[in-house]
């Protein structure tokens, strides 16, 4: 029954990445925004997305919050690793990968910490 959240919080996870990277790639492209912003709003899109999945799924499992938020955002930040790297066909793993997946295991931390000790 855990796994099965674990995949429904990861699969919001997801959406809510693809909605906002939509939002911003038109931002991007309709304004004259810096193309240098690119890269940090990629990563605060995947914390939070990580965050919001990661304190849904403990509101359901209600136990563990640290472990079950860390995996999901471990799990999180393979699958998009290995997206990436597939689709520029470089398995490279260096430092802003290594940032990424620690934001994203944080993140996911300290989702399921609040999800787990918030009262709604």
């Amino acid at each position: 029954m855990k796994l099965k959240n674990v995949i429904k919080s990861l699969a919001l996870s997801m959406l809510i990445t693809i909605i906002m990277l939509f939002v911003l790639s038109a931002i991007f492209c309709y304004t004259n925004i810096s193309e240098s912003l690119i890269n940090p709003c990629i990563i605060f899109i995947s914390t939070f997305s990580i965050l919001i999945g990661s304190f849904l799924l403990m509101k359901k499992i209600k136990q563990k919050g640290l472990i079950y938020g860390m995996i999901l955002g471990m799990i999180y930040m393979v699958l998009i690793y290995l997206l990436s790297s597939f689709i520029s066909m470089d398995f490279s793993l260096g430092f802003g990968s290594i940032i990424m997946m620690i934001l994203g295991i944080l993140s996911g931390a300290i989702g399921g910490i609040i999800g787990v000790n918030i009262k709604l």
